[in-house]
């Protein structure tokens, strides 16, 4: 137990005959002066004044050939050595990776790397959608113009929207 966070705590402490809540376990190690791994991260910024852009893919996920829509997004890995970010591309069709990227911090970079994998790896026809949340990362200037520069269609979901 000596590197559980609060949550890991409270659900490996039920064999002990008193109940003990999420909060009472935070609450306690911060009295002792421990402190916990916060295992969330938030990885979408969508407060920006970038434009944001219609979402083309509107749930329609039957594509008939690979190259018709990419889609893209960052997760968070823990790492012994702190976070690790992760960016990853898809081909919906094939659901297979086509580009990734990874760093130890958050950036539009990030996204743009992914990206020039993708089209490095698969050099893809002009009109091929990209979706992604509206994240500030997405809706960067830098990563507008290389989907510009590729022929590239932008679409994203709106905020809240995890089911796109």
């Amino acid at each position: 137990l000596d590197s559980s966070g609060a949550f890991s705590l409270s659900t490996n402490v039920h064999t002990l005959p008193h109940k003990y809540t999420f909060s009472f376990l935070i609450n306690t190690l911060q009295a002792i002066g421990l402190t916990f791994l916060r295992n969330f991260k938030a990885t979408t910024d969508s407060k920006y004044n970038f434009p944001v852009a219609p979402n083309l893919l509107n749930r329609d996920f039957s594509l008939a050939e690979p190259n018709q829509v990419y889609a893209g997004d960052i997760t968070y890995i823990w790492t012994t050595e702190g976070w690790l970010y992760l960016a990853v591309v898809i081909d919906l069709f094939s659901r297979s990776v086509v580009g990734r990227a990874m760093d130890r911090r958050m950036t539009r970079q990030l996204v743009v790397d992914a990206l020039t994998m993708t089209i490095q790896r698969r050099r893809p026809p002009s009109g091929v959608t990209f979706h992604s949340d509206c994240g500030s990362h997405s809706a960067s200037a830098d990563f507008q113009s290389l989907l510009a520069t590729h022929g590239i269609r932008c679409s994203m979901s709106r905020k809240g929207d995890c089911e796109n």
